[in-house]
């Protein structure tokens, strides 16, 4: 696993005569595409992909939680919707292109971040439900049965009882959402054409797409794109095994 990623770093240490000699180390290590990298639209754009990311996921959680509480407490659209909750990720995305255009040039929404965010959070709603519904089927129900007793409303019992237990659960699946968002190029491509509102895997794609290739700016590039989501990964660790396992034990 570590092996592309280790060689990704030296090549990007790497100038193009010693990538097209095919060796596996520099003999004399080369800052020069870092710098071009750094002084290039990919900082940008890796700050793009985050705002995206996480303003998506976050939305998609908000939308989600009702969804999956509703879902599994009171049996909303019963078996038919549960088992149809993930049916629209089974059609190819490019078919839902030319609507989405449609209705954000609609809402004024075209080429710009709150757009392609609102795309995100909208695209990932089914699998979140689907993910939180086992989560929430977990949690004892005699706890929001005694919320009831005490006069609490359906929403007093989803933000002050439900949600608070459910915090692993949410930032796991919110991790989960985040990092589908950070990697999605087909929409991000067709919804974002100016260089600075388009995110990281769109100017990665746009460098291949050049007619002579930089290899050495684009493993930089490459590299500073996989900082963000090792960190969040490293950081969230603790809490995303806690929410992963707590949803597998019965």
């Amino acid at each position: 696993m570590l092996v592309p990623l280790l060689y990704l770093v030296s090549i990007s240490f790497m100038t193009q005569g010693q990538i097209a000699a095919g060796i596996l180390v520099p003999t004399e290590p080369a800052a020069g595409n870092w710098k071009r990298a750094l002084d290039s639209a990919v900082p940008r754009g890796v700050l793009n992909s985050l705002l995206a990311s996480v303003s998506g996921a976050l939305l998609t959680l908000a939308l989600a939680l009702p969804g999956a509480w509703a879902m599994a407490r009171f049996r909303t659209g019963g078996v038919l919707l549960s088992g149809l909750i993930l049916s629209p990720w089974l059609l190819p995305p490019i078919v839902a292109i030319i609507p989405l255009l449609t209705l954000l040039r609609v809402l004024g929404l075209t080429n710009s971040l709150p757009g392609l965010i609102l795309v995100y959070a909208l695209m990932n709603v089914p699998v979140a439900i689907w993910l939180l519904d086992g989560f929430i089927r977990r949690l004892p129900v005699e706890i929001e049965e005694a919320g009831r007793l005490d006069g609490a409303g359906e929403w007093q019992l989803l933000l002050r009882i439900v949600t608070p237990m459910l915090v692993p659960a949410l930032i796991a699946v919110g991790v989960i959402v985040a990092i589908l968002n950070y990697n999605e190029l087909l929409f991000a491509t067709f919804l974002t054409q100016s260089e600075d509102v388009q995110t990281v895997p769109v100017l990665l794609a746009g460098m291949l797409s050049e007619r002579v290739q930089d290899f050495g700016r684009i493993a930089a590039s490459s590299l500073l794109a996989v900082v963000p989501v090792f960190t969040i990964a490293v950081l969230l660790q603790r809490y995303l095994i806690e929410g992963l396992t707590s949803g597998a034990m019965k």
